[in-house]
Order: structure tokens, then C-alpha cells, then sequence
């Protein structure tokens, strides 16, 4: 019993010296303990009061842009989606329409000219002006689509032809004016009078209301460049516009900067965006 006792003790003495070993042989040999004194009243930093300065824009920024961030063609990318559901249409000879969705903005790109992906400079200038003069956030619910989006979104023959698919149309609302979009119409419209490119051109500022038949019930506004429609909370309904809320449509009829009528061309619509 003596023996194991002893032993145990002699273990635990070995332990406890190589424990006491490793410390020392850790610690490094020129550490050195200094002693920093000071007097009271010294300081070590002498710190000015900080002032507001003005945050720096991003390259995409502008002066003037708001609250809200600047809309840009990124806003303009389809919406589609390889998860949506297949559709099957029953057409007018009683076969069926199997329609699928598009990739969306993961599979092609925005309509390219000169190589570079486009949208007509007009509608990003009025959905920016609105944000700032209405200071409410512009929602688009419809930018770009592709031939394959657009067929799935809409298979009637009302918008075979459709600008969403040449960069050339916009749909939205007004975040906090859902209700009134008779506003953002005097908005749009109110941007031809107040723009100094546009001044002394009566074809651009003065606005015309389209008195054939559409799609809508209230009567389109138009000038030389772009043809306005109101979609009422019951109107215009797809899976792109699932909202309640009435809705505002945007088409480019001219170029300003380019001078050339913009129309729907079917090689533009189907061939003019790149795929991955």
C-alpha cells in the first residue's frame, strides 16, 4: 500500500516539472516589463469634433437623385423564371398550347445595341424624374421580356408584338399612390414641359389622348415620343401584374436622340440578346 502511495506521488511531482518546464520554455526570453506614466492633464490624441459631410455618390449615382435609388436598365431584367409552372392554353382549333417560362435574367440578357446591353434612355430619365418629384419609389413590374416570357405571360393576340421585348416599354406603379395614377400621368406629362431639351417643341409637349379603340378603358395620352395607357385595378392583369393596384404602361414611339421611329421588329425582339 506504502509502494503505491509513493508511486503515485512521484508521478505527479514528474508531471507537475514538465508542466513548469513547457511554461518557462513558452514565456519569450526578451519580454521585458515596462512601467508608462503619465501626468493627468496629458492627453494622447487631440480629437476635433466631427462634422456631417455629404456621402459620396456611386459611379451609377446622380446628383439629385432623391431618396430613393436611381433606377437604372438593371431594373429593366425579365422576370421570368424556369420554376414557374407549365401553362397549357387551349387554342381556337381545340388543341392544346403547352407553354414554359424563360430563365429569366439568370439565362440572356437585356436587348444589346452595339453590342451593349440597351433600354431607351426616355423611360429610365421619366421613372427617375417621378421618384424625385413625386418622392415615392417607382415599382416596375414589367421591363424587358423576351419573346419566351412574353408568350408565357400573355399568348393573346393583343401583344404578339409587344416593346417589352425590344427595351422599348415599361409598366409601374407608385409606392404611396396606388390610388392615384391620374397624378403620375400630370407627372409625366409635366416633365416634356419643364425638360430644356424639349423646349419650343410642341410635338413633344403638347399631349394628344387616343380616341381608338384599346385595351383600357380611359382614353391613352401621347406625343411624338411616347404613348401613355392606365391600366385600371381590373385591367391588364397577368402573372407580371398580379398586384391590385391600377398601373401606369410606358411605350417609346420616337428616338429622340437617333431621330427614327421606334417600331417592333421581330429579328430585334428575337435575335438581339445574348443567351447563357
Amino acid at each position: 500500500m506504502m509502494l503505491r502511495l509513493g508511486l503515485y506521488l512521484l508521478v505527479i511531482a514528474i508531471l507537475s516539472a514538465c508542466s513548469e518546464g513547457d511554461h518557462e520554455r513558452a514565456r519569450p526570453s526578451n519580454t521585458i516589463a515596462t512601467r508608462i506614466d503619465r501626468r493627468h492633464d496629458e492627453q494622447l490624441f487631440k480629437t476635433e469634433t466631427p462634422t456631417w459631410q455629404e456621402p459620396k455618390h456611386y459611379p451609377w449615382d446622380h446628383e439629385g437623385a432623391g431618396r430613393h435609388a436611381v433606377i437604372t436598365k438593371e431594373y429593366f431584367r425579365c422576370r421570368g423564371s424556369d420554376l414557374n409552372p407549365e401553362r397549357v392554353v387551349e387554342q381556337s382549333n381545340g388543341n392544346p398550347l403547352y407553354l414554359h417560362d424563360c430563365g429569366g435574367a439568370e439565362r440572356h440578357s437585356l436587348p444589346l445595341r452595339d453590342g451593349t446591353e440597351f433600354v431607351y434612355p426616355i423611360l429610365i430619365d421619366l421613372l427617375n424624374h417621378l421618384q424625385v418629384t413625386l418622392d415615392r419609389r417607382v415599382l416596375i413590374t414589367v421591363g424587358h421580356r423576351c419573346p419566351q416570357h412574353q408568350k408565357y405571360v400573355d399568348h393573346s393576340p393583343n401583344n404578339p408584338n409587344a416593346k417589352h421585348m425590344i427595351g422599348a416599354q415599361v409598366a409601374f406603379y407608385v409606392e404611396g399612390m396606388e390610388q392615384q395614377p391620374k397624378d403620375i400621368v400630370d407627372a409625366i406629362i409635366d416633365y416634356y414641359k419643364t425638360e430644356p431639351k424639349y423646349e419650343a417643341k410642341t410635338d413633344y409637349t403638347e399631349f394628344k389622348r387616343y380616341d381608338k379603340d384599346t385595351d383600357v378603358r380611359t382614353q391613352p395620352w401621347f406625343n411624338k415620343e411616347i404613348f401613355v395607357k392606365l391600366y385600371q385595378a381590373d385591367e391588364g392583369r397577368d402573372s407580371d401584374n398580379r398586384h391590385p393596384y391600377p398601373y401606369i404602361s410606358i411605350q417609346v414611339r420616337y428616338d429622340f436622340d437617333s431621330g427614327q421611329p421606334v417600331r417592333y421588329n421581330w429579328n430585334e425582339a428575337h435575335r438581339n440578346f445574348h443567351r447563357w
